[in-house]
């Protein structure tokens, strides 16, 4: 060849590259077996068989030992073979046109092999392989064998002897034959099992085993195959069941079984159908049967540390992920919960729920080893360590499925080697930081009043058990019994200042309450308030401006200034109610029409009811008018707590027709308020009517009930939450006010 002139040659890898293909690239048998039953999910099988054939008890494998991945599929014929199968990287399990995911025909699914390279799988689990094949509609069967026994680990020595070998030179014997495994009508059974063979399938039939097999390596594999569709799915679409020596092992619809439960009976948060929408940049989801959404550039979402870090580029710049959209559902646990506790976890329990994490799936296959007891693929537990343990929930409490798709995340694709996403420009690492910013919303939203909650109740049960005036009692008691009088003393004086204390406290407490729901009359009609006096303030310019510009007639002046006096006497009237609750302890109860208070209190909401479209109902029934001996200040306070709390649930949840409905019975003395919100939990019923304890969380005060039920007991009369099944008219919460005194009772 002369000097300049290109020489054209060609690759040619050695033998050895089937090594790092499937020795090397193959973590484990665990994922070589995955890898193997996605193919029979691409041929679209309605199942698949894994035999373990002739192993010891302690499942120790032996030269006769053989593992076999057998399904009902659609075969390969003998083209495909030559063409593709023989052909590593091969595309035509890719696209089909226009460059959509290729499906299959039968159950319509996305086919997840696109690398080709899944095949050599067979390698990481032993050195001779037999496939056997038959498509459908054929009337032969076909017969690929390759075996390797005579070559060493990395393909340099064959029989011993060191050689050069290429790839090319291994051959592969294929050949054609009258059917003898896929028959029509070929009944095979054993121990718990049996198959009915069709006359078209493929079965891998692998000997010469390589690895150490173990009953924990079995259990690892079953659990892999447990988890290989959607682990929330109440169906399984594509079953996978295990033959060990001729006995059936636990099937995947069992193990599926046991969590279902646990998900459903044991978790604190419930977070289903959700999605992420990247057109609207929002996320969609239901928690605890209450349908949410959040945008994704909220104010609640910006003050994130993973939406600070990542999306937020300044002060007025932010970017959306570019991650395409996704679905999810997560399942949050306490594993603090006590015994006796409704989100209690027994030791088998929690090492269930630990078992598991956040799972991947594309198309309904999951992605590994996403999911893994060990993996932290969203780096939660790194970030708990580094930075705050308290801004992220951690990855032994949540089990949870996300969802993405070939077509609609084309960008987030798997590695080589099956050991999650490839990292491609900016996609992967949005993805996993949209994730997290959403689980950091949820631990601060919700989680944190759950806990919250907790704490409440349990400073309730001190409170209302008199745990401490018990404890002082018990401790008198043993010093009496030692004789140790100077202690004993001490302890005396320190349980009367304690009393002293909290008599003064509680009287604070109730000049408190009282000034709480004058606070929250103001906050509601303030707005209202402001809204007439923008209005005044504006009219009186433009009068202004007219009188000195001469150009307003009298007629027109006088009807400005009756408009003015309209809105005076709107502002009057809002004052006046107020003004009730500021006198409450100074005025003399009377008989009062309680239809009266309750219909200034509903028109200080009308605005925040119709904002909300919300629909709000007074009715009258029996022979006379429901009237109570009381103040106006007790009727408007406890109006206002009840509307209030209804107003509020009904606003966050979902709903078409939202309803508050009021019921006056003059007749026995009672109201019933009631809407069709969420109702109280059974977990809230004993402590709603408690001092600060409040079912919104954050945003809760915990005064409102607290306070209605201090005014009306003052005046012998209750409130309690309906009981009976007459006094439940809206499926939400329903509270009944009883203004009929204990001794008229």
């Amino acid at each position: 060849m002369s000097a300049g002139e290109p020489e054209k040659v060609k690759f040619r890898p050695y033998a050895r590259l089937l090594t790092m293909l499937g020795e090397q690239l193959i973590k484990n048998e665990r994922i070589a077996l995955v890898e193997l039953i996605k193919n029979s999910y691409d041929a679209d099988a309605d199942h698949a068989f894994i035999f373990l054939e002739q192993f010891d008890d302690d499942l120790q494998s032996n030269p006769e030992s053989k593992v076999i991945i057998e399904d009902d599929g659609e075969g390969m014929t003998l083209s495909v073979i030559k063409n593709s199968w023989m052909n590593p990287a091969t595309s035509c399990k890719y696209v089909e046109e226009g460059n959509e995911p290729k499906r299959t025909k039968k159950h319509d699914r996305i086919v997840q092999g696109e690398k080709g390279i899944g095949r050599f799988a067979t390698l990481k689990l032993g050195k001779k392989v037999r496939i056997i094949t038959r498509p459908k509609d054929e009337s032969m069967e076909y017969v690929i064998d390759f075996d390797f026994t005579d070559y060493d680990e990395e393909f340099l020595k064959k029989n011993g002897e060191e050689q050069t070998i290429f790839l090319d030179e291994i051959e592969i014997s294929v050949f054609t034959r009258f059917p003898q495994i896929f028959i029509e009508d070929n009944n095979i059974k054993g121990k718990g099992w049996s198959l009915t063979r069709k006359n078209q399938g493929t079965r891998i039939e692998i000997s010469n085993l390589k690895g150490k097999w173990t009953r924990n390596k079995l259990d690892d594999i079953l659990t892999d195959i447990s988890k290989l569709n959607p682990i929330f799915s109440e169906h399984i679409e594509f079953p996978v069941h295990v033959i060990l020596n001729n006995r059936k092992e636990s099937s995947s619809i069992e193990k599926q079984e046991e969590l279902l439960k646990v998900l459903e009976n044991c978790s604190v948060l419930k977070i289903t159908n959700g999605k992420y929408d990247n057109e609207e940049h929002r996320y969609h989801f239901s928690i605890n049967g209450e349908n949410q959404t959040i945008d994704f550039d909220s104010v609640e979402l910006k003050e994130k540390k993973d939406f600070r870090d990542r999306f937020h580029l300044n002060k007025e710049i932010i970017r959306y992920p570019k991650c395409g959209p996704f679905s999810f559902s997560f399942y949050i646990f306490d594993l603090q919960a006590k015994d006796g506790s409704k989100y209690y976890l027994s030791p088998s329990e929690k090492k269930q729920v630990k078992n598991h994490r956040i799972y991947l799936y594309r198309d309904d296959i999951r992605v590994y080893p996403y999911g893994d007891p060990v993996d932290d693929w969203l780096q939660i537990d790194v970030l708990r360590g580094t930075q705050k343990a308290g801004l992220y929930l951690s990855n032994d409490q949540i089990v949870g499925c996300i969802e993405i798709s070939k077509g609609k995340n084309p960008d987030l694709k798997d590695k080589t080697n099956r050991e999650g996403l490839i990292e491609k420009d900016e996609s992967t690492d949005d993805f996993i930081g949209a994730i997290r910013i959403f689980l950091e919303y949820i631990k601060h939203k919700y989680y944190d009043a759950y806990k919250l909650s907790l704490e409440n109740k349990k400073a309730q049960d001190i409170y209302r058990t008199e745990q401490i005036n018990s404890n002082f009692s018990e401790i008198k008691s043993l010093l009496k019994n030692s004789g140790d009088t100077k202690t004993l003393a001490l302890v005396t004086q320190a349980e009367k200042f304690y009393k002293t204390e909290r008599d003064y406290l509680v009287q604070r407490a109730e000049k408190t309450e009282e000034l709480a729901g004058v606070g929250l009359s103001v906050e509601v009609a303030s707005h209202d308030i402001t809204l007439m006096m923008g209005k005044i303030m504006k009219t009186l310019d433009d009068l202004i401006i007219s009188v000195l510009h001469k150009d307003i007639s009298s007629d027109i002046l006088s009807d400005e200034l009756n408009k003015l006096k309209g809105m005076a006497s709107f502002i009057s009237t809002q004052l006046k109610d107020i003004q009730l609750l500021f006198r409450s302890s100074k005025k003399r109860r009377k008989n009062i029409k309680v239809k009266l208070i309750l219909e200034k209190v509903i028109k200080i909401y009308n605005r925040t009811l119709k904002s909300q479209g919300i629909n709000c109902t007074v009715e009258e029934i029996g022979s006379s008018p429901l009237i109570a001996k009381t103040t106006d200040a007790v009727l408007l306070q406890l109006f206002l707590n009840l509307l209030d709390n209804a107003v509020f649930w009904l606003s966050i949840c979902e709903k078409d027709n939202k309803n508050i409905r009021i019921v006056l019975d003059g007749t026995n003395g009672k109201l019933i308020f009631s809407d069709n919100g969420p109702g109280i939990s059974e977990d809230d019923r004993p402590y709603i009517f408690e001092a600060y304890y409040s079912g919104k969380g954050e945003e809760g005060r915990g005064l409102g009930l607290y306070i209605a039920r201090q005014l009306l007991e003052r005046h012998d009369y209750s409130i309690d939450l309906a009981d009976i099944k007459s006094d439940k008219i809206l499926e939400g919460a329903n509270f009944v006010v009883n203004f009929v005194s204990e001794g008229e009772r």
